[in-house]
């Protein structure tokens, strides 16, 4: 008798096979991307000043302010990590039919909030919420984001792909997805990372 082979189906977090309701690898780093985040955020404060240096008393001499560091000021204000978390609770609790998000203080008060709610809802969210894949790939995004500004760490470096009609996309490795700009067929993050290497042309 021949066995039936096991069914499966695409994982919700990353579209490959899967003989469950999702790879126990995708979910868990997503709730590693997730409990990072508070910490990330009180770090940040550090990133916004990167040149900034403690010293002992005051000279008599005037520098120019040192620059602030704006992706890491997008991120700690009202708005950037606060704002997509919150965004994303609200959304969950719009779908299960629950209560408004409570009022819980200050924007770091409320990031931990935020992260406490979506890991406790996580087995929900990665096999029954609709936009799944996207919270997963907000998620690595603004995670990976957030550690680059914290150790200095320079951004991913960007790839040419190659679409099958010919068209071209830049992507990096934390790249949540990208649109063919000659066909407009709309490729997820793994998808869009498994295209081939574009061929680069020689100027005659």
């Amino acid at each position: 008798m021949i066995e039936a082979a096991p069914q499966s189906w695409p994982c919700p977090l990353c579209d490959r096979p899967c003989n469950g309701p999702v790879h126990e690898g995708c979910q868990a780093k997503l709730d590693e991307n997730l409990a990072a985040l508070p910490a990330l955020y009180v770090e940040l404060e550090d990133a916004l000043y990167p040149g900034r240096r403690g010293g002992e008393g005051r000279t008599g001499t005037r520098t120019a302010p040192i620059p602030c560091n704006l992706d890491a000021l997008d991120l700690r204000a009202h708005g950037g990590i606060e704002g997509i978390l919150g965004s994303w609770e609200d959304d969950v609790r719009s779908i299960l039919g629950w209560d408004l998000r409570p009022f819980r203080g200050s924007t770091q008060q409320t990031v931990i909030g935020c992260v406490a709610f979506l890991r406790l809802q996580l087995p929900w969210i990665v096999t029954e919420h609709p936009a799944a894949r996207e919270f997963s790939d907000e998620l690595r995004q603004i995670a990976g984001q957030a550690r680059r500004l914290v150790t200095g760490e320079a951004p991913p470096r960007r790839v040419t792909v190659a679409c099958p009609c010919g068209g071209t996309m830049r992507v990096t490795l934390d790249t949540p997805g990208a649109r063919c700009p000659s066909c407009s067929t709309q490729y997820g993050h793994t998808e869009v990372l498994q295209l081939p290497a574009a061929e680069r042309r020689v100027a005659a």
